[in-house]
């Protein structure tokens, strides 16, 4: 099963995005606190996310807790700051995908203790960034297509 990580979600909709896209291809969703929003069931109903049920989630309250329960994820982090590209990288079964925050990505810190596993999403060099929904649908889709979709459908119900 694949990973996919926010740290600091701040924008409901990209997590809600986000969320419908790890239904969609049955990976886990994690979340590290704080976030920008609520994520109880009232809310979730109230947003009308009907696919919410269908989200492997969990919840940390912070980095350090998420390094506690999960001390040696075999971790990608995705950041505009990497020297090389997503396409560089092995994405085995059960690997981590982390995206940091819209407003600031991933901390310095983490990005320097994990430099050797940053990755970024080729783009014009003016541009600052693409959208945090659309990063985790691109880096979702390349981890699965390269371990041949697992457990999804590769055909749709077209009549030829």
């Amino acid at each position: 099963m694949l990973n996919i990580v926010l740290v600091e979600p701040e924008i409901p909709q990209n997590t809600g995005n986000i969320a419908r896209t790890c239904a969609a291809t049955r990976s886990r969703l994690h979340l590290v606190k704080p976030l920008g929003f609520d994520i109880s069931d009232r809310a979730v109903r109230r947003a009308g996310l009907d696919y919410w049920p269908m989200v492997d989630l969990q919840v940390y309250d912070s980095l350090d807790h998420f390094f506690a329960v999960h001390p040696e994820p075999d971790l990608w982090l995705a950041t505009t700051k990497a020297p090389r590209d997503y396409a560089q990288a092995q994405f085995r079964e059960d690997c981590w995908l982390m995206f940091g925050k819209e407003t600031a990505g991933l901390p310095e810190d983490l990005r320097l203790r994990w430099s050797h596993r940053c990755i970024r999403i080729p783009m014009r060099p003016d541009a600052r960034s693409l959208n945090l929904a659309n990063s985790v649908a691109v880096l979702t889709y390349e981890a699965l297509r390269q371990q041949g979709f697992p457990g999804l459908s590769g055909e749709g119900g077209m009549a030829g």
